[in-house]
This record gives C-alpha cells, structure tokens and sequence, in this order.
C-alpha cells in the first residue's frame, strides 16, 4: 500500500499497471461514471438545432470516439503531450451555449471550426501554465476540490430521484434502488479486498443493472436500433474557419482550461505526487489537441472530466494505465454504437447510487487539503465566499439569467464561479502581518 498526499492508501500509484482483467474491469468502473457526461452535450445540442436521429446518433458516437482518444492520450503521454495520469476526458456542458448559438447561424460546419479554432488558444495557453500555476496555492486548490465535489452532488441526487423530468422522480422505487446500490458499494469497498474493493462502484451499478431488468425499467429497443459500426470521417460535414464563429466559444475555452489545471492538481493531490508546471501544461495541451481532433472528426471540445476524480480516492487506484484502458474501451464503444446504447440505458437511481458516494468522496478529499491550510480570517473569507457563491449559481442558477451571454457562459457553472473567486481574492486580499496585529493588540490593552 502506498499513500497519497492525504495520506489515502493506494493499491495502485500513477505508474503501477495492474493485470489485463484488472484493467478492463477498472476501465469500465470509469466509463461508467462518465458516460453520461459524455454523451449529454450532444444529445442536448441535436435536440436544440433540431437535428435529425441520424445526425444525433452520429455525433453521439463520435463524442464517445473522440473522448476515447483524448482520454488515451492524455493518460499515456504523447511526446511532450498529456500528463500521465489517471484522467477521464470528455466534452464539457460548459460549449453546449456556444455551440447552440454558432448552429443556430452556421450549422455543424462552424461548431467544428469554432471547435478547432479554439483549441488553438488551449494549444498556446499550454506553454504559460506557470503563472496559472502560482495562482492555485492549497487554499485555492482545496477550495476547487470542494467545489467539484459539492456542486455535482446534486447530480447525483436527480439521478438517484430517477433524472430530470422523469415521470417517476422521487418515487419510493427510485430512491430503493439508489440507496440499495450506494449501500452494496460502501460495503464493498470497505470490507471487500483486493479488486473487489477497488472495482466496488462498478460491480454495484452492474448489481443495479440487472435489478433493474425485471423490475421494467430497462428499455432495450434502443439497442436493436443503433447499427453496428460507426467509422469516423474527418471533416464529412464540413468545415467553417472564421472570426464570427470562434467569438463564442472563447470564454468557454478559458473557463475550461482554468477547470482542466484545478482538475490536474486534484488528480495528483489523490495520486500522491506532485503538481509541476511541466505536468500540467503538459495535461493543457493535451487539452487542446484533443479538442482540435474532435473538431476533425465531428465532436465537440474535449476536456477533463471532474465527477472521475472521486474514483480515485474511493477506490485507491491512481494508475494511469487503467485510463489507458478506459480510452481504448471508449475507443471501441464509439466505433460499435450497439454496446454504447447498452451503456446509454442503464437507469438513473443507479448512477445516483454510487454518484452520491463518488463525488462525495471528492468534497472530502477538498476537506482534507483546506484542513492543512491555517484558516486565518483571510482564508476563510476566501473559503466561504468562494464555495458561497460557486453553490448559490449551482443550487439557484437563474441568478444569472439575465446577464449578457458571454458572461453567462462564463458563471453558468458552480465550479468556474467558485474558482475565479478563489482565484481573483487570493491575489486581492493580502496576507496580514499577525505579529504585529498581535503587539498592537497588546499595547491598546495595555494603554
């Protein structure tokens, strides 16, 4: 057993590389926790520009593919690209306004371009990561740990309701199952030994998938449906370069560069090794070049994906060959869309089941790295107001309705809200000198 910097026992480090079986099994148990993730933004941008099944269903699996890609080459390590480490990639809820808003006016063709325009800021943001660096001190850090996990804590509970919308939200079956399932997870993962605890979240969705068989809450006609292979075409609807379509996808590419170095410095604050300049920008321009393939092959941005971070403590496997193989898995689901559909129908209280637990765990791990920090008034002022207003815009996100939409998209999430307040007070408000605020505390007494 090895320990990470919050002194969490890890059965694999970074650099470990468990058995093929192992892999695959601890694979799956992160494509899982982010499928949904990945598959939402397109789903919600066909629905938006009113695009047709066979247009949605496309984008859906090249979205997959490409979060395949991304996911294998951020983990690995191509040259001085990725930063080899157990990190899950995927496009971001953050683009779905900006790329509603470029469709609408210039069609898949300029979502691409914006997409691939883009990637060229991330691209040469990369190369200046150590001034970024010197703004996310443990204060900083610790706070956007937190956040991660607070603000999507309500997530997991809409899914364990049943989803957004359903017809049965709330209803006493979906709240079973949900509980049944977290349950059958902490069990396992605290009393199980060895790849049973490790592969805990995902033998409890496996438990819940099968539960939910007989119980009707599985519609399998999706899947006769999809076709069986999907082969990627680069540029086949299209490509559109220019100034108009790139505007509204800036603020959008700073909101998640900002997100993939707060994520970074989670991931190796649970891997239990350090945060360098040269493994984060490494991790940004791996970013940027995943970003700029997907614009290639009919996807959209990709970046790192938060709600995975939380596997890693919870399940003590920080080994980046285990993402190896989730990007492979990814790979290989968006090239067969039938097992992608197989994924796509598991249940909602399902997920919720082992979310609450997972992104829970990361609100902890947040905890953890705020309690090393000396909570003075300053950084508590910045603690508090930081995960106040980065929770208000996530509990109460009409707050922000009636900004103009560059500024939306900017504070539409809790995490980007939280960490620019975090980032902007900790350079605001200064240290105090406490020993001298200590002597004139004594001779006002003594006068």
């Amino acid at each position: 057993m090895k320990k990470n910097q919050n002194d969490i026992e890890l059965i694999y480090g970074v650099e470990d590389k468990p058995r093929l079986l192992t892999q695959i099994l601890l694979g799956f148990q992160h494509i899982f926790a982010a499928f949904g993730g990945i598959i939402v933004v397109p789903i919600v941008i066909s629905a938006a520009l009113g695009f047709d099944a066979k247009t949605s269903t496309a984008l859906i699996s090249s979205a997959i593919l490409m979060a395949g890609v991304a996911t294998f080459i951020q983990s690995k390590g191509v040259g001085p690209v990725g930063a080899r480490v157990a990190c899950i990639m995927g496009t971001d809820f953050t683009f779905v306004a900006p790329a509603i808003a470029v469709g609408a006016k210039f069609g898949l063709p300029g979502i691409f371009g914006a997409t691939i325009l883009g990637a060229l800021i991330v691209i040469s943001l990369s190369f200046f990561v150590k001034p970024l660096m010197k703004l996310f001190p443990p204060i900083v850090t610790g706070t956007v740990v937190s956040l991660i996990g607070l603000t999507l804590l309500p997530v997991s509970i809409d899914w364990a309701a049943g989803g957004v919308g359903s017809a049965s939200y709330g209803s006493l079956k979906n709240i079973a199952i949900a509980l049944a399932i977290m349950t059958v997870t902490l069990l396992l993962n605290h009393y199980g030994k060895g790849l049973v605890s490790s592969a805990s979240v995902l033998i409890g969705m496996v438990v819940g998938y099968i539960l939910c068989i007989p119980l009707g809450m599985i519609d399998f006609s999706s899947v006769g449906q999809a076709s069986w292979l999907s082969l990627p075409k680069a540029f086949g609807y299209g490509i559109n370069f220019n100034l108009k379509v790139l505007l509204p996808f800036i603020p959008a590419y700073f909101v998640t560069v900002i997100g993939t170095v707060g994520c970074l410095k989670a991931i190796n604050g649970v891997s239990g090794i350090e945060s360098d300049e040269k493994r984060i920008g490494a991790g940004v321009l791996s970013d940027g070049i995943g970003s700029m393939l997907a614009g290639v092959f009919g996807a959209m941005p990709n970046t790192s994906f938060s709600q995975n971070i939380g596997l890693i403590p919870l399940t003590k496997v920080a080994s980046r060959y285990v993402t190896m193989m989730a990007g492979a898995l990814l790979i290989i689901l968006g090239l067969f869309p039938k097992f992608a559909a197989l994924i796509n129908i598991m249940p909602q209280p399902v997920l919720g089941g082992v979310g609450i637990v997972m992104f829970g765990t990361v609100a902890a791990a947040g905890i953890e790295t705020l309690s090393r920090v000396k909570l003075n008034n300053r950084n508590l002022l910045i603690i508090a107001t930081s995960i106040g207003l980065g929770l208000g815009v996530t509990f109460r996100p009409d707050v922000i309705a009636k900004l103009p939409e560059g500024l939306k998209m900017i504070f539409s999430s809790g995490i980007s809200t939280g960490t620019i307040t975090a980032l902007v007070l900790n350079v605001l408000l200064r240290e105090k000198n406490e020993k001298s605020n200590e002597v004139g505390d004594i001779n006002e007494r003594t006068a």
